[in-house]
């Protein structure tokens, strides 16, 4: 049995790290709850500055030993800290108690719930925010943890008064002092297996150790649990024998042994068709960019229909989803030229988005920015895989590696050979030292109906608010 700790019983609580977007929910669940809640971090800004400072929240710039006096009742580690750090030490030598935030849910939220984890590679995020959606709209009050800004959710943590708990299950490592995955705590009764491919380099040697961790959290699964899985993913498939409940895979490629298929009625774009046990069907309208979408859909659709939702409710719940922040969202449009953001940062994301886009607008060009800013991105990991996954674009403007000196010089992605290698596949591509001077270059060629898509998993210099404004302001220079 896991620790089990009750938040009410907590006079203060401070969070080292505190504006990553789950410390920040976590932080303002138990406030809500009448903790006092404090916090530090690096560089607080906007949105999660504004969205702590509207819950009243105190925030210290910077981490400070001071940041511990007086001592709270228990501290929460964020897993972007680690020794050196100097908050990390003053906690480390004090005798207060200490939580990395996996483990802080794990022993105050889930005792009690349902909780359904949502893994794998890529749209952990969206699947979550969806599932959470639906079962919320069909009135089943879950709870939720989601690793992004969801429009219609409001906060990325929430605790409901139903029992289905879904989180976001990241296969990142927990804290500096607990190097296992954060899904290891979630102690899933229902699990979605979405995909798996190599990503975290700065985590994982190799695949095999991913594989790994994924049979690990099978063992968590109970016998009278299910496992939701995309069964048209070989790594996915590769994982089913380790299950020791039942399993329900899914299909858009027409697997004929799986429980739920799906067919899109216009290549990733408008309506989902779906058939499920007992042939069951779905039509599911949504609003959400690329085929890949489409597994998600399935998933949310198994969970929802295993913990009781009416297929009509299903269906209702995903037509009104808006989707998420910075997974295709359209952040502005001037001079007749659309501006959207994406996280997308491995090439198999990128591949699909702009397929999905493709579809969206055909006909229309499409410029890409890219910022090879993530960990694995850094990488000469997918050099080659890179070269080919932008051949859905027009115009590829690449900016130079951010913070190069992060990784070793033959580790790292070679940018020049990466712009020769997207040209040689048909597509136009240059490298650019900043996002000014891709601005630049955008603003002087795009015309009316241009598609502008920027895929970074940071804030990539403001690009797209630049972008927008010179757009606005007409000058072409």
């Amino acid at each position: 049995m896991p620790l089990i700790l009750n938040p009410d019983a907590l006079g203060r609580v401070h969070f080292i790290g505190i504006c990553g977007t789950a410390m920040a929910g976590v932080a303002a669940a138990l406030n809500e709850r009448g903790v006092a809640v404090t916090g530090s971090d690096m560089g607080v800004y906007p949105p999660m500055s504004d969205y702590l400072a509207e819950r009243k929240i105190e925030v210290r710039e910077g981490y400070r030993a001071e940041n511990l006096d007086p001592a709270p009742d228990l501290v929460v580690v964020g897993n972007a800290v680690s020794r050196g750090n100097p908050e990390v030490e003053a906690l480390l030598e004090s005798a207060i108690p200490f939580v990395s935030l996996a483990e802080l849910i794990e022993s105050a939220f889930l005792p009690g719930r349902q909780p359904v984890v949502i893994t794998g590679t890529h749209g952990k995020t969206t699947t979550s925010a969806l599932t959470s959606w639906i079962l919320k709209d069909a009135g089943l009050a879950p709870s939720w943890l989601v690793g992004g800004v969801v429009p219609d959710l409001g906060d990325s943590f929430h605790i409901g008064g139903g029992a289905p708990f879904v989180l976001e299950g990241d296969e990142y490592d927990t804290a500096f002092f607990d190097k296992r995955p954060k899904f290891i705590h979630y102690r899933p009764k229902i699990l979605v297996l979405g995909n798996l491919e190599y990503d975290h380099a700065d985590i994982y040697p190799d695949i095999e150790r991913i594989r790994e961790v994924f049979r690990h959290l099978l063992r968590l699964v109970p016998r009278t649990g299910l496992v939701i899985a995309n069964g048209d993913d070989p790594e996915v498939r590769a994982l089913l024998p380790h299950c020791h409940c039942p399993v329900e895979t899914y299909t858009l490629r027409g697997a004929e042994d799986a429980a739920w298929s799906g067919e899109f009625s216009n290549e990733g774009q408008g309506t989902l068709h779906i058939t499920g046990p007992a042939g069951e069907r779905l039509m599911l309208r949504h609003n959400l960019v690329g085929e890949h979408q489409g597994y998600n859909l399935l998933a949310a659709t198994a969970v929802a229909r295993r913990l009781g939702v009416a297929t009509r409710s299903v269906e209702d719940g995903v037509r009104g989803f808006r989707g998420i922040k910075r997974r295709g969202e359209k952040v502005g449009e001037e001079r007749g030229v659309s501006v959207y953001d994406d996280f997308a940062h491995h090439p198999t994301a990128i591949a699909s988005t702009l397929k999905g886009f493709r579809a969206r607008y055909p006909g229309r060009r499409l410029w890409v920015a890219v910022e090879p800013r993530s960990n694995t991105m850094r990488t000469n990991i997918f050099q080659e895989e890179l070269g080919i996954a932008f051949a859905g674009a027009d115009r590829v403007c690449v900016r130079a590696l951010p913070d190069p000196q992060k990784v070793a010089q033959d580790e790292r992605l070679d940018i020049d050979k990466l712009v020769a290698q997207i040209s040689a596949n048909g597509t136009d591509a240059r490298v650019y030292a900043d996002a000014d001077s891709i601005v630049a270059t955008i603003n002087a060629g795009a015309e009316r109906g241009d598609v502008v898509i920027v895929f970074s998993n940071g804030g990539f210099e403001g690009i797209h608010g630049k972008l927008l404004h010179a757009l606005a302001q007409g000058d072409r220079r």
